[in-house]
């Protein structure tokens, strides 16, 4: 039987095989009444110094609750992390099926979409279909192509070259670090020159040819195995 959490494997557009883990039902539905309480707090306090605006202060009132519903969930998923407060307190975030960041017209499907979710009552359409599927795509998930997933780092279905794990020279996006474990998964399938040469396009974020981790031992002197180097310590391998 598969359990209401487990591994998905998705293939990025160049063609390298990730394994992600989907959140299930429960620990999506209570990121969102962490949401919605969050939301419900904000709107009232909006409210209470709103109101009392003589002529538009409902008004206002009713644009900041819009906001809330709608914006809210948008600009969070946008930001470092890919998560709103309640997913983020639950350890998930919203990704693009192929592990790649989520883009912006995505993250604007997939909430616009929250009405289909809901209906007819009590978000039942989005519950069905995430019981349905072993991926646990809500209806909006499915139209905009993201998932939700636990926020944990990416693991390539395929072992990596042997390399002593290095830190990068400068800190990295989380686009910059799937961008490097992509191509470092591809290593074993390259020349050597061809790696070198992919990996010289990330020479700033890679450590030094000189580098020394400890003062012991040289840091390979090519980009390609530097670049292994630091997919393995992305890998948690510090």
């Amino acid at each position: 039987m598969t359990t209401l959490d487990t591994k998905l494997l998705a293939e990025t557009p160049e063609g390298i095989a990730i394994l992600l883990r989907p959140a299930g039902a429960v620990p999506r539905g209570l990121a969102y009444a962490l949401d919605l309480f969050i939301r419900l707090v904000v709107w009232s306090i909006a409210f209470a110094l709103l109101s009392g605006i003589k002529g538009m202060g409902i008004g206002l009132a009713m644009i900041a609750g819009f906001g809330l519903e709608w914006i809210y969930p948008i600009v969070f998923e946008l930001l470092p992390g890919a998560a709103t407060p309640g997913k983020r307190a639950m350890g998930l975030q919203v990704m693009m099926d192929t592990g790649l960041p989520v883009t912006p017209s995505a993250a604007v499907t997939r909430n616009l979409l929250r009405v289909a979710d809901f209906m007819p009552f009590m978000f039942a359409f989005g519950l069905l279909a995430m019981l349905l599927r072993h991926d646990f795509k809500r209806l909006g998930d499915i139209v905009a192509g993201t998932l939700v997933v636990h926020a944990e780092q990416v693991r390539l279905a395929g072992a990596l070259p042997q390399a002593e794990p290095l830190a990068p020279r400068v800190p990295l996006t989380r686009a910059q670090q799937v961008a490097i474990l992509h191509l470092a998964g591809r290593a074993r399938r390259l020349t050597s020159e061809r790696l070198d040469e992919l990996a010289a396009l990330a020479e700033d974020a890679l450590p030094p040819p000189d580098y020394a981790p400890g003062g012991t031992s040289p840091a390979p002197i090519r980009p390609g195995p530097r670049l292994v180097a630091v997919a393995q310590w992305l890998m948690g391998q510090r």
